[in-house]
Parts: C-alpha cells; structure tokens; sequence
C-alpha cells in the first residue's frame, strides 16, 4: 500500500497529486470519491468555495476529471476501469441551486449538504453520458452507503449526537457495513460494463427524479469546469 496525500478542499493540493500520481506510470482501474463533509457551519475552501459543495463535489470533479486520461488507458473491453462516487439519501430532497451553488444568499447546512450529495448523483450520469459517447472503457456509478456510524455527525445537534449514541447499534451501519456497496462497485462481475447506476445495499435502484434531468446534468457539467478551471477538451471527453 503507498500513500500519496490528497485535500479534496485544495484544488492545487488535487492538481499536484494527479501529478505524482502520473509520474508513478501505473494503471488506474478502480476511483473512489469518498470525501465528504456533513452540516459544517458557513465555511469557505482556500480556493473560495462554500465547503460542501467545495469539498465533497468540486474536488471529486476535478480529480476525477484530471484522471480520466488515465483510467481510460486502464480500461479494456474486457474489464473497463471504474469509477465509484459516494452520494447519499440526503440527495432525494435536494434542490440544486445553479444561480447560487455557493448558498450566498441563504446558508442552510443541511440544505448546502443535500445540494453537494445531488450534484454528485447528476455529475455520475452525465460522465456516463459522456464515456459511452465516447467510447471509453470506463463505467461512473454512484453508491448510497445508507446510516453509516462514522465521525461524520460531528456536527449535528447535541442532541442528535446523545440519540446516536444510544441508538447506533440498532439503527447504524458499522463503517464496514456501509463499505460494502462501494466495494462491490468497484469489484462486482455483475456490474462488468454497466454505468450509470444509483446503487444501495449491493442493488441497482431509482435516485430522485431531478437528478435523471439532462439539461440540468449538461448546466452543471459545464458550470463545474468553469469553477475548478478546465474546459471540456481537458478531460479528453467531447
């Protein structure tokens, strides 16, 4: 196992581990976006993004987007390369906000959070979209771990915090309970060629009917790579 460190909320640290990560020369057959941050108060990255949607979707986007390259160079017919982006339930009452995606003129945790975990879900169908266009040997899927036990919660409501407390070991996933979707994304024969899919516990099931619409993934896409300052071309992608 090598370690090579990553913060998903600098678009220069992502920039530099692409580069190290390239200058290795290996195959890169399986991606997970799995970075996340939950009801953090008003914050803003180092680059000016609001956190959420900074962090857990306009890191994963760049990252994966300066990688594709090599992803589809792993890929064959025979075993396409893949890559797994981990949304959340949350995403089923999010509204995407393309006039105000930084949550300028209302802040509101849990809405800024439901907002990065639906830009997920559209970034997974619209990538698809693109790789089948393109012909790549690579599949974008989308996993929802379920209620996972994890540091995540640290800043919900103490008295959210004294129920989880009481109730995880009835209610919440042990953190190898809520890995097993995403590894069987990533490993699964089943899953073999097949994009495009919203998935929880291990099966292939409907996100929220917004996130199928494809005007609104085509806005997104495109309004993504002027934020993290790359153009469609840079991806390899038409």
């Amino acid at each position: 196992v090598e370690f090579l460190y990553c913060d998903l909320a600098s678009m220069k640290s992502i920039r530099q581990f692409v580069r190290q990560f390239r200058a290795k020369n290996c195959p890169l057959h399986v991606l997970v976006n799995n970075a996340g941050v939950m009801l953090v108060p008003e914050r803003k990255t180092e680059d000016g993004f609001e956190e959420h949607f900074g962090l857990n979707y306009l890191g994963h986007f760049l990252l994966t987007n300066l990688l594709l390259d090599t992803l589809k160079q792993s890929g064959t017919h025979s075993h396409n390369a893949r890559i797994i982006t981990v949304s959340s339930a949350t995403h089923y009452v999010g509204k995407l906000h393309l006039n105000d995606l930084q949550s300028r003129c209302s802040y509101s945790p849990h809405g800024a959070y439901a907002q990065s975990k639906l830009a997920l879900v559209l970034f997974t169908y619209r990538l698809q979209h693109l790789l089948t266009a393109n012909g790549s040997h690579v599949t974008a899927n989308v996993v929802d771990p379920g209620v996972v036990n994890t540091e995540l919660y640290k800043h919900v409501f103490w008295v959210v915090k004294v129920v989880k407390w009481m109730t995880a070991w009835l209610f919440f996933k042990t953190p190898e309970e809520g890995a097993s979707t995403t590894i069987y994304a990533a490993v699964s024969p089943e899953l073999e060629g097949a994009g495009g899919c919203y998935l929880y516990n291990e099966e292939r099931t409907k996100s929220a009917d917004v996130a199928y619409d494809e005007e609104l993934q085509r806005r997104l896409w495109t309004e993504s790579c002027k934020m993290v300052g790359i153009s469609d071309e840079a991806s390899g992608l038409p």
